[in-house]
């Protein structure tokens, strides 16, 4: 616990310019770890296996395309900006998220997610193109990997004629 909190408090620090790049560098980490934390909470097992498949997968794919396209970044730093990686393993980790154990874990995920994609856009780390590859491989590795939970789910419903809740457990 001691080693994953120093990760998250000084690691999105090192290179951030702007508090916009720090909260989503912050969120980068966050959001995974949240992820996959919650496969222990949650005691799944299979869930972490989806897990680390969907999320290896995710990385692979956002690492080969990155060092195979060379993309210049829009502040000139390096040629490794598409697709962003922040914004795919955000997304991959709220599409896991939302697909397993429903779409109220995921929102808040789904918010930091959003926010991270914007971060990157915001301190010129990427063009909005890299942001959408990176959420759209993000969300196709997740969904490919991952299935719902057999455990118990609550879900908004919205509809023309109601609002509520859905409440559902697998068997």
């Amino acid at each position: 616990m001691k080693i994953i909190l120093t990760i998250l408090l000084l690691t999105p620090y090192i290179y951030a310019k702007s508090n916009t790049e720090k909260i989503g560098d912050f969120f980068a980490l966050a959001i995974p770890l949240t992820a996959y934390g919650t496969t222990y909470y949650q005691d799944d097992e299979d869930g972490r296996t989806e897990f680390y498949k969907s999320y290896g997968t995710n990385l692979a794919m956002t690492m080969a395309l990155k060092y195979t396209v060379k993309e210049k970044r829009p502040d000139n730093s390096d040629e490794d900006s598409f697709p962003s990686g922040h914004t795919s393993t955000t997304i991959n980790s709220a599409v896991f998220m939302h697909k397993r154990y429903g779409l109220s874990y995921a929102l808040p995920l789904y918010a930091g997610a959003i926010y991270t994609g914007y971060s990157r856009i915001h301190s010129d780390r990427h063009h909005p193109k890299d942001v959408l590859a990176g959420a759209l491989l993000g969300a196709v590795s997740a969904w490919y990997f991952t299935t719902p939970s057999k455990h118990f789910n609550i879900t908004p419903v919205v509809d023309n004629q109601y609002k509520g809740i859905n409440m559902s457990y697998n068997f």
